[in-house]
């Protein structure tokens, strides 16, 4: 059952840190279960770290629902062009965010659920929320074949995932999160976590390709909302409090004081890209030149998402390696991504205004580059 949050006088955050005072009027007892009424993924991000940073969760575990449209969301120590199509997120317009726990890239929309396990870092029991949604799901279709794993995934009839795992463990407090598939969109789901790019070289962790499959396929009665008051109906009776779901706006910052700071840090290209593990790529590809193709080879590392090292290589009948010379050196210390690309490319071309062919020839170099980003 969900209750909007206006009843603000129903709750009472009780803060861990000094922050202004603000937010839920009334101790909550034994637990609390929530819903964001935001489908946007950094505020939803936001949310679960601003709970995680000033929640006294001591005797008072949470339960955080969101779902959020289209995105994208990577592990803290992942790498966005080992683990996504960034060039088709860029042209479908999907929202790209790295989260503050560890674990896999997962795609996210309106047909899969985000369930958030707040608890004091002594109660932190991953598999124990895992057997409580089991048995949420059993509860509404007896007949599903669901299990938790080692690695802490659900997997449904044995082999397909259903669910995936992430947390993060703080000094007192910690929170497990976890996907439930119910209607997602899987062909995006498999076209957006499917990186086209060739050799890359990273420590990153990097995820682990599984066959998926949603709920709704197994039993179109298991909607988004049937399987949140399943869980939170289980939830509430394992922790012996009451199972509404209260909605919540994490833009409020009279609820949530500092929150939408939190939010615009973890759009930044610096969190997204730039907290990226170190990597290079050692690659090549062929252009087309008076019908033949030439090779062109690239090295570049890559440092806090910019470009450390940078050497292109291309036969210098084709391109004269003092423009090759300048663009290596141009790049270096710039982001490494199209459009910073893009800007410092028609910048040099302008110290060679009336030469078409050699423009000609830098584009196609450029559009090569960029490919790549």
């Amino acid at each position: 059952m969900l209750i909007p949050y206006s009843m603000k006088n129903c709750f009472q955050l009780l803060y861990n840190r000094q922050v202004p005072t603000a937010g839920f009027k009334k101790k909550v007892k034994n637990g609390l279960i929530i819903h964001s009424v935001s489908n946007d993924v950094y505020q939803n991000l936001a949310a679960e770290d601003w709970i995680h940073d000033h929640m006294n969760l001591e005797d008072k575990p949470i339960l955080f629902f969101w779902r959020n449209s289209p995105s994208v969301v990577i592990g803290r120590h992942q790498n966005p062009w080992q683990e996504c199509n960034l060039n088709l997120i860029r042209e479908e317009g999907i929202k790209l965010a790295r989260r503050r726990s560890g674990g896999g890239a997962v795609y996210h929309d309106m047909g899969n659920i985000n369930l958030t396990f707040f608890t004091t870092k002594k109660k932190y029991d991953r598999m124990e929320n895992l057997k409580l949604i089991v048995r949420a799901l059993n509860a509404v279709q007896p007949q599903l074949d669901v299990q938790a794993t080692k690695r802490f995934d659900l997997l449904l009839d044995g082999q397909f995932k259903i669910s995936g795992t992430a947390s993060k463990i703080g000094r007192t407090t910690a929170y497990h999160h976890c996907t439930l598939l119910c209607s997602t969109d899987g062909t995006f789901l498999s076209s957006l976590l499917k990186s086209p790019y060739q050799g890359i070289r990273s420590n990153a962790t990097a995820s682990i390709p599984s066959l998926v499959k949603n709920l709704l396929e197994k039993d179109p009665t298991l909607t988004c909302e049937v399987l949140m008051n399943a869980v939170a109906k289980e939830y509430a009776a394992y922790h012996q409090t009451d199972n509404h779901i209260h909605l919540i706006n994490p833009t409020d910052e009279t609820l949530f004081p500092g929150i939408n700071s939190k939010a615009k840090e973890l759009q930044t290209w610096e969190w997204i890209y730039g907290k990226t593990p170190k990597f290079n790529i050692n690659t090549s590809f062929n252009v087309l030149y008076e019908q033949s193709h030439l090779n062109i080879k690239v090295f570049i590392d890559i440092k806090n998402g910019r470009i450390e090292i940078c050497n292109i290589e291309a036969p210098d009948h084709w391109l004269p390696l003092e423009i090759l010379d300048k663009l290596n050196s141009s790049l270096v210390g710039s982001k490494f991504c199209p459009s910073e690309t893009t800007m410092l490319t028609n910048i040099l071309l302008r110290t060679c205004p009336q030469d078409h062919k050699l423009h000609s020839k830098w584009n196609i170099l450029c559009e090569k580059i960029k490919g790549i980003m």
